[in-house]
C-alpha cells in the first residue's frame, strides 16, 4: 500500500499563515468586491472599477514569476487570497485562481517574450479545453485552427491560450517518444479570435467562461509552449517546480472553501430569529439543526486545514529545493477535492435548513448555492478523483493524468 500519501509532518502557525502583505491586499479589495456582486451576477462580467481594483493590488499577478514581472507568491498565500475574496464573491475569486495558474506559463517563455507579454500591468492570460483543434507546423511557428471554450476570465484577458495537438505540414499527427500526441499551447491576442458567448449558467456566471475560435491563425514559435517542468520550465524557483496543476486545486478549493464560509455565517447571522413555517420555535432551539451546524462547521474548517497542513508540508520540500513527488500531488488532490465537497456538504446544509427564506433572487444563500454546485461540476471539483487516490495507495493501476 502506497502509505506515503497519509504521512503528513506538522506544519507551524506560520507555515499555514501564508504573507500576510499579500493577504492584506485581498482583504483590501474584499468590499470593492462585495459591493460588485450583484452587478457581476447580473452583466456576468467584472465591472471595469473592480477590475482597476483588482489590477491595483497585482491580484492577477499572484504566481507571475518576479522576472515578468509579477509577485510569485507561495501557493498557501495563494489559497488565503482567493478565499478571501470568494467570500465576497465567487466569480471574481475564480477568475482570479483561474489567471493565477495561467499566468505560471511566463515560467516557461523565453524571458524576453514572457516579459512583452506580461510587461503590460493588466495583462492577464485566460485559456480553456477545446476538442476539435489543431495547430500545423510552418515555417516560424503553426497555423492554429479550432473552437475553445470554458476560458474563464477570458473576457477580461489580454491574452488566451489554445491547448492544440501539434501537427506535420503534410498533417499527420506527431507524437512523443512514449507515442502520445505531441500537444503545445498556443497564445494569442484577445482582441484577435472570435468570440461566442455560450455562458448562461446557474452558478459563477461572471467569469464569462465563453468560447473562442481562430481560423488558420499564425502563432509564432516562442509563442507556444509546453508546460512540464523538464522541457521548458525558465524558472528555478519551488513554485515552477510544483507546477500549475497542484496550485488549481489549491485556488480552486480556496473558492469553495470561501463561498462555504460566508454561507455558514450568513446562515448564522440570518436565521437566528425564524420562526420556520409551521413550527412553534424559533429555528436556533432546534436540536437537528445545532447538531448540523456543528457539524458543518466542524467539518469544513477540518477539509480546509488539511488543504493548508498539506500545501505547507509540500512547500518546506520545495523551498528546500525539492521537486514536487506523486505521493504529495496524491494528497494535495485528495485534500483539494475534499475539501470543495465539504464545501459544498456546507452550503448544502446552510441552503437546506433555511428553508423557503432561501430561495430567492439576491439571498445570500442562494446564490452561495448556485456558485458551489457550480466549482462542484468543474474538474477540479469532480468526485471520481477520488478513486484515482483510491488505486494509487492500493497499488493498482492510477491514471494520474489530473494528479
Amino acid at each position: 500500500m502506497n502509505t506515503q500519501v497519509l504521512d503528513t509532518a506538522i506544519a507551524t502557525n506560520a507555515d499555514l499563515a501564508g504573507d500576510p502583505t499579500v493577504i492584506a491586499r485581498a482583504e483590501a479589495v474584499r468590499p470593492d468586491v462585495a459591493a460588485a456582486s450583484n452587478a457581476i451576477e447580473t452583466t456576468r462580467r467584472l465591472p471595469p472599477a473592480l477590475l482597476d481594483r483588482l489590477h491595483e493590488a497585482q491580484l492577477f499577478r499572484l504566481l507571475l514569476p518576479r522576472s515578468s514581472p509579477g509577485i510569485e507568491t507561495d501557493p498557501v498565500t495563494f489559497f488565503h487570497v482567493i478565499e478571501t475574496i470568494a467570500k465576497a464573491d465567487a466569480s471574481t475569486a475564480w477568475c482570479l485562481s483561474q489567471a493565477g495558474g495561467c499566468a505560471m506559463s511566463a515560467a516557461y517563455l523565453d524571458l524576453p517574450v514572457a516579459q512583452a507579454i506580461f510587461g503590460d500591468p493588466r495583462a492577464v492570460l485566460a485559456w480553456g479545453p477545446g476538442p476539435k483543434v489543431k495547430a500545423v507546423e510552418c515555417e516560424g511557428g503553426y497555423r492554429v485552427t479550432g473552437v475553445w471554450a470554458f476560458a474563464s476570465g477570458g473576457r477580461h484577458a489580454t491574452w488566451l491560450g489554445a491547448h492544440c495537438p501539434i501537427y506535420a505540414a503534410d498533417g499527420s499527427p506527431r507524437h512523443e517518444a512514449n507515442g502520445a500526441p505531441l500537444e503545445r499551447t498556443m497564445l494569442v491576442r484577445t482582441e484577435d479570435v472570435e468570440w461566442t458567448d455560450i455562458w448562461n449558467t446557474v452558478g459563477l456566471r461572471g467569469t464569462a467562461s465563453d468560447q473562442f475560435a481562430l481560423n488558420d491563425y499564425f502563432v509564432r514559435s516562442d509563442h507556444s509552449m509546453t508546460r512540464e517542468f523538464d522541457r521548458e520550465c525558465r524558472e528555478s524557483g519551488p513554485l515552477y517546480r510544483m507546477g500549475a496543476g497542484t496550485c488549481y486545486q489549491v485556488g480552486f478549493a480556496g473558492v469553495a472553501c470561501g463561498i462555504a464560509r460566508s454561507a455558514l455565517d450568513s446562515f448564522v447571522e440570518t436565521m437566528r430569529n425564524k420562526v420556520p413555517r409551521g413550527a412553534k420555535g424559533l429555528l436556533r432551539d432546534n436540536a437537528v439543526v445545532q447538531c448540523n451546524l456543528a457539524q458543518a462547521e466542524v467539518n469544513l474548517r477540518a477539509a480546509r486545514g488539511y488543504v493548508l497542513q498539506s500545501m505547507a508540508d509540500t512547500w518546506k520540500d520545495l523551498a528546500a529545493g525539492a521537486t514536487i513527488t506523486v505521493a504529495q500531488r496524491i494528497n494535495m488532490r485528495m485534500a483539494s477535492t475534499n475539501a470543495i465537497h465539504k464545501a459544498r456538504e456546507a452550503v448544502d446544509f446552510a441552503y437546506n435548513a433555511a428553508g423557503a427564506t432561501a430561495i430567492f433572487e439576491g439571498h445570500p444563500l442562494e446564490r452561495r448555492f448556485r456558485d458551489m454546485h457550480t466549482v462542484t461540476q468543474q474538474l477540479q471539483g469532480q468526485i471520481r478523483h477520488f478513486e484515482t487516490v483510491g488505486a494509487w495507495m492500493l497499488g493498482a493501476e492510477a491514471d494520474l493524468t489530473f494528479v
